[in-house]
């Protein structure tokens, strides 16, 4: 699969949903989701794609992601996404030492980012038009919100060059003819065209 809907499937619901009822075994889970994942490329390699929806559970995102299949950051573990109404709310550990290895920095507002933190990230998650787009609402860093501009300062120093199309905003293209991927109530709905 393609790395950039890889992405957006972790920014949009990376384990966006609790089931209202009793979760699946982990492992079964995971393969739902890689079933409906390769249907989606088998789908969109299509002249003219299957326009039904195809809907991932918030508990199948998650164990997707947590079962090694996406390839996180270094530094970045224990993903866990729940999704609302196109609002993402993402918490993980990140050992931003990990994360920063190899850039430095003499600015001391960006020595808070070091060591070992829990971390809840909100955002606007969708994709329309076959573009999709998500914009940082706050982080969190153990209970104590990121100003905006020292947010800004770490994306630009840290993130950026790294994964230079990844911001507080960011636009991707979607691949696999998906139209449209929406944010429901623990829900991730993608349409292909």
């Amino acid at each position: 699969m393609k790395l950039a809907f890889r992405f957006f499937l972790t920014m949009l619901a990376a384990g966006l949903f609790q089931a209202w009822s009793a979760p699946a075994p982990v492992s079964e889970a995971a393969s739902s989701a890689q079933r409906k994942i390769d249907h989606i490329e088998a789908n969109g390699a299509l002249a003219h794609p299957d326009p039904a929806p195809t809907v991932f559970t918030e508990q199948e995102i998650n164990t997707y992601i947590g079962s090694g299949k996406i390839q996180l950051p270094d530094g970045v573990q224990s993903v866990h996404l729940v999704g609302v109404d196109s609002i993402v709310t993402g918490t993980s550990r990140v050992d931003f030492d990990r994360f920063k290895t190899g850039q430095k920095s003499t600015n001391p507002l960006l020595s808070l980012f070091s060591g070992v933190h829990d971390i809840e990230i909100r955002a606007q998650a969708q994709g329309s038009g076959g573009t999709g787009t998500v914009h940082v609402d706050s982080v969190v860093l153990d209970g104590t919100e990121i100003p905006h501009f020292l947010l800004a300062l770490f994306v630009e120093k840290y993130l950026k060059p790294k994964y230079p199309n990844v911001g507080i905003d960011t636009r991707i293209a979607l691949p696999d003819k998906i139209d449209t991927a929406m944010i429901g109530k623990h829900i991730l709905t993608v349409v292909q065209k």
